[in-house]
């Protein structure tokens, strides 16, 4: 059977996959997007968990919030995106410090 310990472990290891993913990789700006998402994911796992095994539907109310959240920063990342990549012809992380506004 598998216990509390196992998805507490899982989204850990997921969280700890985006944390490298994002000090690993400053370059691109989408790897990054998406190592965000993989920790807002792996923090919806703990909730969703914790709120099986405590038996109270709070954690499962706060993932939809979470998701929510998640899915408007996709949105509007994406949509930065693809300003910057029509004005610099990349996605390079370098490359928005040469932007100007």
């Amino acid at each position: 059977m598998i216990s509390l310990t196992h998805y507490l472990i899982l989204a850990a290891m997921l969280f700890a996959i985006s944390i490298a993913g994002i000090v690993l990789n400053r370059k691109n700006i989408l790897l990054i997007l998406m190592c965000i998402e993989l920790m807002l994911l792996s923090v919806n796992l703990n909730f969703v968990a914790f709120s099986y095994y405590l038996n109270n539907l709070h954690g499962q109310i706060f993932v939809f919030f979470i998701l929510t959240v998640a899915a408007a920063e996709a949105a509007i990342g994406l949509a930065i995106l693809v300003v910057l990549f029509r004005n610099k012809r990349s996605i390079q992380v370098q490359d928005l410090d040469e932007m100007k506004g």
